[in-house]
């Protein structure tokens, strides 16, 4: 045995994938959406989260079941592609892409608006601008580096965000009240399905992320094996991590939850004091500044995933000696930057929102049509109960997609079209340069 390569080395192992999920799902969310679900559902709000766990853990059985068959980047993209062709694959993968950069723009300009709690200057426009371009120049610049790099700081920045969490829940529980419970709004007055579903779908978004942790599988050791099951831990863990917050909250606050935008913050208030709140502002921005790492990591994986099918320009797919993708990475963040800068983001978001289930839905299909279909696809991992669990995503996924408004359903179905005449702009483009089929080629 010769010992593993230097670029072997340099993947990431299944710690490192797994604080990788965390860093994607676990978000400013955690600090700051207690409020909202307190608001949107009472304290049955914890129940919707019980709800969100158990659609998000089927999804996520979907995902392992698929990723354990694969070991190319681009996760939704690749499943979707194999189980229902290129066009399919080629809309899904797009989406990933474009609305990953949208998402990485939004939570970079989340970043100074936090840090401006603790530092005022930052709230301003123009330091604001400045503190934007150069967290996306740093985090771009760090990615050009290399895996090696990416991993360390994904892995201080998630133990760094996890530690005034793990704080305050466990110390916080000591804190709670029992008569928050009880005497708290339990479900807001007129409250009923739709309520219920519109909670559901508010807090369904802190679940979101978990489908990233496949697009770089290429940048990852044993993918078929160590994927399904970071995915499975990262949901699990995001869970806990959730649920226990929402109780402390709940437990802490009572109905003043539903009233605050600073939720974790006031409860460690009233915990620590003034140096808990500072700590939790802490968390916040690391956070923050987590995801945004995340994101810089992940998005330009999904476009090298397209340029190596050859449905995006080649160019894209090209890396360095260290293997490193610097042609997506430098896309991606001049894609990015003018999106943090217009500051437009609320439709936006909504667009983001809805594509998130055009990746969950048609990957929890594919697990029926590869189980029929491509049986040769032998994988890691087998998700329980036949097609019950896959039945379920894609049932109450797509109930839980049209709680969206109208509005947001056609943006994001509307975003979804720009890639139609790209699809045949490079069908086209390969006949002529390959003289085949995109198909065939791919």
């Amino acid at each position: 045995m010769g010992g593993l390569s230097m670029n072997e080395k340099n993947k990431m192992g299944l710690i490192s994938i797994i604080l990788l999920g965390i860093n994607a799902v676990v978000g400013a969310g955690v600090f700051l959406l207690p409020g909202d679900a307190m608001k949107s559902f009472g304290v049955a709000s914890i129940f919707v989260y019980i709800f969100d766990m158990l659609l998000v853990l089927s999804m996520a059985f979907c995902f392992a079941e698929v990723a354990g068959k694969f070991n190319k980047n681009g996760a939704a993209y690749v499943y979707t592609k194999e189980a229902f062709g290129d066009f399919c694959g080629f809309e899904v993968g797009l989406m990933k892409w474009v609305i990953g950069c949208i998402s990485w723009g939004a939570l970079i300009v989340g970043f100074p608006t936090s840090l401006s709690a603790v530092w005022a200057p930052a709230g301003e426009p123009h330091i604001q601008k400045i503190i934007i371009v150069a967290m996306i120049v740093g985090l771009t610049i760090i990615n050009l580096l290399g895996v090696s790099l990416s991993k360390i700081v994904q892995n201080v920045i998630t133990v760094g965000k996890l530690i005034p969490l793990i704080l305050f829940i466990g110390i916080g529980i000591f804190f709670i009240k029992g008569v928050n419970f009880t005497s708290s709004t339990m479900v807001p007055p007129g409250a009923g399905a739709t309520e219920f579903g519109a909670a559901a779908l508010l807090m369904f978004y802190s679940f979101t992320g978990f489908e990233s942790i496949a697009v770089a599988a290429e940048d990852m050791e044993n993918p078929q094996k160590n994927i399904p099951i970071a995915i499975i831990s990262v949901i699990v863990i995001a869970s806990i991590i959730y649920i226990l917050n929402q109780v402390v909250c709940v437990g802490i606050l009572g109905d003043s939850l539903s009233s605050t935008s600073t939720p974790v913050a006031d409860a460690a208030r009233i915990c620590f004091g003034n140096m808990g709140a500072g700590l939790v502002t802490f968390g916040t921005l690391v956070s923050v500044g987590g995801i945004c790492m995340c994101g810089a990591f992940v998005n330009p994986r999904s476009c090298v995933a397209l340029a190596d099918d050859k449905m995006l320009p080649r160019i894209f797919a090209r890396k360095d000696k260290k293997g490193t993708p610097y042609v997506a990475i430098i896309a991606t963040m001049l894609i990015t930057i003018p999106i943090a800068l217009s500051g437009s983001f609320a439709e936006l978001a909504a667009i983001s929102a809805v594509a998130r289930f055009i990746q969950y839905i048609p990957t929890s299909l594919s697990v029926l049509v590869f189980r029929k279909k491509r049986p040769e696809l032998v994988g890691t991992f087998k998700t329980p109960f036949g097609a019950v669990i896959p039945l379920i995503a894609v049932c109450v996924g797509t109930w839980l997609l049209f709680q969206a408004s109208m509005h947001q359903l056609i943006m994001g179905l509307g975003a979804l079209a720009i890639g139609v005449p790209l699809y045949f702009i490079m069908k086209s483009y390969n006949r002529k340069v390959y003289g085949e089929n995109l198909k065939k080629i791919v």
